[in-house]
């Protein structure tokens, strides 16, 4: 049951997410709305709801503060894992569309294998070499639509792209300890409202600049609308690694990219040329490869050794 819980909240939080990504275009592209700004309003409101529903279930939401170790933790996720995601991910938008946002977030395992090939001094196994050129194979058809002598994707677009894989996996993989010792709500609301005041102090004015779009009924609901299906996203995706394996989880937050496809191919019409699809693909089974591999690895290493 716990198992078939924790699929469940990976889906709809993959879904969720991936469905952010038009909306969010839509609203930088039809209203004058500046990326930072939008961001403190969107961490700020949601962490402080969050706060006070866990307050008002008798939650100690400041205990964290007591203790300085796990707030430095908390601060370092807030500022390079919640907001560098947020921040990230709607640059990444803004130079170029949702569904290609979405996939180069995907990029975040190579990240991973690449912190642990440092700290721990040695190359890789083959099979995450093979992952990775697989993976960079589809990046490369994603990005040329099969045309080396061209970019289908702008410098900029995909500079913001390679530094939302990285964030993404500092985020996925820095606030496991907190979670466990705080609660998946707790740790996303305190990082939430860390990352929206940071972001607040660096540029007062630009949140100022956007009150007046506030009063504007369409993208007010529009606001709304992605800070709530984004926060849920956040909770189910980190909330259903306690559930089910991290190939599992590789494997069902396919549906993130597929979500933000068909949603931006009936809403703005986007369509992927031919090779950029096979990319896309491609891409996926990579990074599924990564997964599969490196659990079944894992579970190899774990074995006792075998007796006479």
């Amino acid at each position: 049951m716990a198992r078939l819980k924790g699929i469940v909240m990976i889906i709809f939080g993959a879904m969720l997410w991936g469905a952010t990504g038009p909306m969010m275009e839509w609203l930088l592209e039809e209203r004058p709305i500046e990326v930072a700004p939008f961001i403190v309003l969107r961490l700020l409101i949601a962490g402080a709801v969050l706060l006070l529903i866990l307050r008002s279930q008798g939650k100690r939401v400041g205990l964290i503060w007591r203790q300085k170790a796990w707030a430095r933790q908390l601060v370092l996720f807030g500022i390079v894992g919640m907001l560098g995601v947020q921040f990230t991910f709607l640059k990444t938008i803004e130079e170029s569309n949702a569904v290609i946002a979405t996939l180069l977030q995907f990029l975040a395992p190579i990240f991973v294998i690449g912190f642990v090939t440092f700290s721990q001094r040695r190359w890789p196994p083959v099979y995450q070499l093979l992952g990775i050129a697989v993976t960079l194979a589809g990046l490369v058809l994603l990005l040329t639509n099969g045309s080396l002598s061209s970019l289908e994707v702008s410098k900029s677009a995909l500079s913001w792209g390679v530094t939302l894989g990285f964030t993404f996996a500092f985020y996925t993989l820095y606030p496991a300890r907190l979670m466990h010792e705080y609660g998946v709500i707790q740790t996303v609301a305190w990082a939430m409202v860390i990352g929206g005041t940071v972001l607040f102090i660096t540029q007062p004015l630009a949140v100022f600049r956007m009150i007046p779009m506030l009063f504007d009924p369409t993208a007010l609901v529009m606001l709304l609308l992605i800070i709530v299906f984004a926060t849920a996203g956040f909770i189910l995706l980190l909330g259903s690694t306690q559930f089910i394996s991290p190939v599992e989880t590789s494997i069902l937050s396919s549906f993130e990219p597929l979500t933000a496809m068909v949603v931006s191919i009936f809403w703005f019409g986007q369509l992927l040329g031919q090779w950029q699809f096979a990319g896309t693909a491609i891409m996926l089974i990579g990074v599924v490869w990564l997964s599969v591999a490196g659990s079944k690895a894992s579970k190899i290493e774990a074995e006792p050794p075998k007796t006479m």
